[in-house]
């Protein structure tokens, strides 16, 4: 069984981590821009960008002033046993921010959207948001945290099946240029896409895919996998990048999340991350073992299944 303290402890490990330690892949993924950065003021941005991650990380403090918004994904092994269960969980959670909020310090952003009051512990009424996965034939707990900012950076569309991939390239250059030109989002990011699904749905799955999967990560449909490809080259040739300066760095990647949908729409979501690209993973196993994760793992070939019946692919 999983002890709730150790559950306490892992999380608010991770609420640290996110807000000082850039992952390994993002910052890969920025160094690798930078080398093809020929616009001055982007590859200076770039450059400032790294040179804050290495302050950030020697002086263990946040690596940008505004943390956002703290938020927790949890994947949950069917075989996984929690002491006090998923009550006990989500309080030690809601413990886990505010401690991290006043020891890190993060800003505590959290208001009530009326009377603007604060707790000045980024906890009230449903916040922090807790998501929920689960996997099969696994004993264990993984929590992901993620601080993305709650202001800008997303938009969404109902587009329909006549407009077909030529509909979701114009969308996705009209949103890239809207961000870069009106300040809406911090280039480079990787940019997370939700097609499908209802629009509650869409939403979700688009922010999922922009905080969720790391650099480099592609989708295993290889007509979507392509598609990834091809919209993260558009957007770094639109003559934007970073910060939205003349440049060519404003998608440091780009991820595509689907799920069926109604057969007269094609609902879609562009959500940027930001250039701090804030996430860290625990995994916690039933006999007490703690593993430090840098990929989220959150899309499986489970949360994939296309089928009634889980039937995992085994290979020859």
């Amino acid at each position: 069984m999983i002890a709730i303290g150790q559950i306490e402890k892992a999380a608010y490990d991770i609420m640290l981590k996110a807000a000082i330690d850039i992952p390994e892949d993002y910052e890969d993924g920025i160094r690798g821009m930078q080398k093809g950065e020929k616009g001055d003021l982007s590859y200076f941005v770039l450059e400032a960008m790294l040179e804050n991650y290495d302050a950030a990380r020697e002086d263990r403090r946040p690596m940008c002033a505004d943390s956002g918004l703290p938020r927790y994904y949890v994947k949950a092994g069917n075989e996984a046993l929690i002491e006090g269960g998923f009550i006990a969980l989500e309080k030690v959670l809601r413990q886990a921010t505010a401690r991290a909020t006043q020891d890190v310090p993060l800003r505590p952003n959290r208001v009530h959207p009326i009377s603007r009051q604060d707790n000045n512990n980024n906890v009230g009424i449903n916040a922090p948001e807790i998501d929920y996965s689960f996997e099969p034939d696994a004993d264990w707990v993984e929590i992901t945290t993620v601080h993305k900012g709650g202001l800008f950076g997303t938009d969404y569309r109902m587009l329909f099946p006549g407009d077909g991939i030529d509909g979701i390239k114009r969308f996705f250059l009209d949103v890239m240029i809207s961000f870069g030109k009106r300040g809406l989002a911090c280039q480079p990011a990787i940019v997370g896409i939700g097609l499908g699904g209802s629009k509650d749905t869409c939403m979700v799955l688009g922010k999922q895919a922009a905080c969720l999967r790391i650099v480099g990560n592609k989708n295993p449909d290889p007509e979507i996998a392509a598609l990834e490809e091809e919209l993260k080259q558009m957007g770094n040739s639109i003559g934007m990048g970073a910060m939205g300066f003349v440049g060519s760095s404003m998608v440091v990647d780009c991820h595509i999340e689907v799920g069926y949908t109604h057969t007269g729409g094609m609902p879609m979501s562009v959500h940027s991350f930001c250039l701090s690209s804030r996430r860290a993973s625990v995994r916690i196993y039933n006999d007490g073992r703690i593993e430090h994760r840098t990929d989220p793992n959150w899309f499986t070939p489970y949360t994939r299944r296309n089928t009634v019946e889980w039937q995992e692919m085994v290979s020859a």
